[in-house]
């Protein structure tokens, strides 16, 4: 159990502390609850392209990576569809220089023009790198469109085009700061060696007098996918045909989602999952097949996917796919076999845990969804799971809900 004691500022920030005296680091995480699907439909990518202007230097600190190394320390950043999240890893006793450029940039982030043009052609190459020049690199734009209707998950974090990240000019990036960049919607977590009390004065110290505000953002429900099957076939400069079939499925903070979760694991997580055993390795079809989830906090999508060997026709793939498909609606699935699931994927979240880093930025996560003390039932919630869930998941989605099927093909 990873215990914490959580505070909130008068100006909105969550603080979370999580304390180890095991340790002589501290982990900084700042947690910003704004993700691609807070995007205009016409501007998309600027999240990401946000995440990246945040290393442009603030007020007080021209650099932000500097002050953080010469104290010892290390940082990165990742953003998604729900959240951005910044970390900073270094020694304890250097804790205020992690506390001292998280709140500057949050209170006075210094964005040039020359900053913002800088920036943009760097995730522009990015995007240029891992997804018109990298096989199969944009098939999350086709499959996320053919998914969603109006949800802003239609597209992925890094943008529809290259051309929306152009198009973002000074004063839309400064809006998109003011809007999301601000205390009351943001998490800050802390793993640290230290007493509660003695972190939280020092958070006082940084952010209590950043001027905050509340950020409402309403998204649209998602409307439900029309059609028993919808199936698009794209060409790009590939050598083998793709098949990715994609079905609807609930949100992160549904009771059910840890069935569908475990249900992807059977299908596709491991050597001894029924994909890779009774069709990778068996049957010479596919060089890669595998099952997921996307795991967002709004609706979400359950995904198989495989890419063909040259000689299989994709009437072949179809068919070997859904007869594990059906086979999880038809047969039993012995107690066994879903035990053993549930034991990767509890054992994957307790040797997660051991990373003080994992445990500073999981606090700040089940914050953001609003129910940290999830993170410490995980455990449980997988192990309820019986094999009538399976079986009843299963059913609704092979047999009841519609999908979608994506084929990428090589050009003709």
């Amino acid at each position: 159990m990873v215990k914490y004691i959580t505070k909130k500022l008068d100006n909105g920030l969550e603080v979370i502390h999580h304390r180890d005296m095991n340790t002589s680091i501290a982990v900084v995480n700042m947690l910003y609850k704004v993700g691609s699907r807070n995007e205009i439909p016409t501007q998309t990518g600027i999240a990401h392209l946000f995440e990246h202007l945040m290393f442009c230097g603030s007020e007080n600190a021209p650099d932000f990576d500097e002050p953080l190394q010469e104290a010892g320390g290390e940082n990165n950043a990742f953003t998604n569809n729900d959240i951005t999240n910044y970390y900073n890893l270094l020694p304890a006793d250097n804790v205020d220089t992690a506390l001292w450029l998280e709140s500057d940039r949050m209170a006075s982030l210094d964005l040039t023009q020359e900053s913002l043009d800088i920036q943009k052609k760097v995730v522009i190459e990015e995007f240029q790198e891992v997804c018109l020049n990298k096989p199969y690199g944009d098939s999350w734009h086709y499959l996320s469109d053919l998914c969603y209707e109006s949800y802003p998950y239609k597209w992925p974090t890094i943008g529809i085009s290259p051309e929306h990240i152009e198009s973002v000019q000074h004063n839309d990036a400064m809006s998109f700061y003011d809007q999301f960049y601000q205390p009351g919607n943001a998490i800050l977590s802390i793993a640290s060696p230290f007493e509660d009390g003695f972190i939280l004065d020092k958070v006082d110290q940084w952010f209590g007098d950043i001027i905050g505000k509340q950020v409402t953002t309403l998204f649209p429900p998602r409307k439900p996918l029309t059609g028993d099957i919808v199936s698009t076939e794209v060409f790009g400069n590939v050598t083998a045909q793709h098949i990715f079939l994609a079905f609807p499925m609930v949100g992160r903070l549904h009771p059910d989602y840890y069935q569908y979760d475990l249900l992807s694991d059977l299908l596709g997580y491991g050597k001894s999952s029924r994909l890779i055993t009774n069709i990778l390795k068996s049957k010479g079809l596919f060089s890669s097949l595998t099952a997921y989830i996307t795991g967002v906090e709004g609706p979400g999508l359950f995904i198989v996917e495989g890419r063909l060997l040259n000689d299989t026709s994709i009437d072949e793939a179809r068919a070997a796919i859904w007869y594990e498909l059906n086979s999880m609606c038809d047969n039993i699935i012995e107690e066994k076999e879903l035990q053993k699931v549930k034991n990767k994927a509890i054992s994957s979240m307790i040797f997660g845990d051991v990373s003080l880093q994992n445990r500073a930025m999981n606090l700040a996560y089940y914050a953001s969804i609003g129910h940290t003390e999830m993170m410490n039932q995980e455990d449980h919630n997988y192990q309820a799971v019986t094999v009538e869930d399976i079986k009843k998941i299963a059913l609704k989605l092979f047999r009841e809900e519609p999908y979608r099927e994506l084929i990428y093909s090589p050009q003709p």
